[in-house]
């Protein structure tokens, strides 16, 4: 019973800490960073109860409960990539604690499908500003795969070239590991995450067997029975 009760209020603050340091919305988001194994948000929801299960299980307290600013979402699993990005830990604990099914299907890190990376070019200093810097591209679990760095031309200079970083949308899992890394802050990171667009299309809902009807003992079972032959 102790161990139960230290659980919840456990949760409980951690949501606490989330609507304190998470994203800083004022208002709900357009998109939510779920943890590995969501299915989309309509399925996600559909299926999470806000347990918490997967918020305890998580190592690197990476996966925090979404505040009341997120509106119906409140107390979900979600992620702040600039505060503590997902490491796509080796057995996916968080997937494994959920009761529900709302996070599945993940067995690998290239099966995970949390959003993608988005570069604001016009905030990039490796692209604006000409410096090289490298660093999310360095910080990339799948580096050369989701990410990798483009050779473009230098305005007005033809001896240097730019070390763009380039997203490959089919690749990138939106773990936010480059997010947490990228030295722009101000007004924003240079880089984020938005919602996935590798992910697979939802699988066509079969419609529900109907259920045998019973016979009762002794009624004939056919057609052919009830004529005699």
């Amino acid at each position: 019973m102790g161990t139960l009760l230290a659980k919840g209020i456990a949760v409980f603050f951690a949501g606490l800490l989330g609507g304190q340091v998470l994203y800083g919305f004022a208002k709900a988001p357009s998109f939510l960073l779920r943890p590995p194994g969501a299915q989309g948000e309509e399925d996600f929801l559909a299926r999470c109860i806000g347990c918490g299960k997967c918020i305890e299980a998580c190592p690197y307290v990476a996966v925090r409960s979404a505040p009341f600013a997120v509106g119906p979402a409140a107390g979900t699993p979600v992620i702040d990539a600039r505060e503590q990005a997902c490491r796509l830990c080796e057995g996916f604990p968080c997937v494994g604690a959920c009761p529900t099914g709302a996070l599945r299907d993940v067995g690998v890190r290239t099966d995970v499908r949390m959003g993608t990376a988005v570069i604001d070019e016009e905030l990039c200093i490796a692209i604006d500003g000409g410096i090289r810097c490298e660093v999310c591209y360095r910080s990339c679990p799948l580096i050369n795969r989701a990410i990798d760095i483009e050779l473009r031309p230098r305005a007005g200079d033809s001896t240097h070239v730019l070390f763009a970083p380039v997203i490959d949308e089919e690749q990138c899992v939106g773990c936010g590991l480059c997010v947490e890394r990228c030295v722009v802050g101000d007004p924003a990171p240079a880089i984020r995450i938005g919602p996935p667009q590798n992910a697979p299309p939802p699988a066509p809902q079969s419609a529900p067997e109907s259920a045998p009807q019973s016979v009762p003992e002794g009624a004939p079972q056919h057609a052919s029975e009830k004529k005699g032959t």
